[in-house]
């Protein structure tokens, strides 16, 4: 049985407070931290700003850390022994899915453009579905991430 039947203790909705980091493995920290900071325009934490647990790891080059506009944390994690990205990007990845960031309406045609000028291999879309508009494509380690806006926002 996977589930027990009997009363076990949960947490309630509001006990989770927010989305604290999101932690990737990288084979090519270079290829990424350009991929997250020159195409993406997340600001990458220096100095000060490097969380203190981190310090040491980011001054070795080990770890990068950016947020993103909504303060989420992204830490990029060297793995040099990480096994390159599948030729067919469909089948690295078996449990996430993709990592989703919100832009607003009228930039979104431009995050398109910025995509195809930097060769960016897109996925899939752009596409319009009644959850958003979107455009899905690869991180230089074949993890799939959208740019997307709210179907409220796609007219206007």
């Amino acid at each position: 049985m996977l589930f027990s039947t009997t009363c076990s203790p949960t947490l309630v909705a509001g006990n989770l407070r927010r989305v604290h980091h999101i932690a990737l493995n990288v084979h090519d920290m270079q290829a990424s931290r350009h991929f997250y900071s020159t195409i993406l325009g997340l600001h990458e934490l220096t100095g000060e700003e490097v969380p203190k647990t981190l310090v040491e790891l980011v001054a070795q080059g080990k770890v990068a850390n950016f947020v993103t506009p909504d303060g989420t944390i992204l830490d990029l994690f060297w793995e040099p022994e990480l096994s390159p990205p599948n030729p067919n990007p469909l089948q690295t990845f078996t449990r996430a899915y993709h990592l989703a960031f919100d832009i607003e309406p009228q930039l979104f045609e431009r995050a398109v453009a910025v995509l195809r000028e930097n060769k960016i291999a897109i996925a899939h879309g752009p596409v319009t579905r009644p959850t958003g508009r979107g455009v899905y494509f690869y991180d230089p380690d074949g993890f799939m991430i959208e740019i997307r806006c709210d179907p409220d926002d796609v007219n206007g």
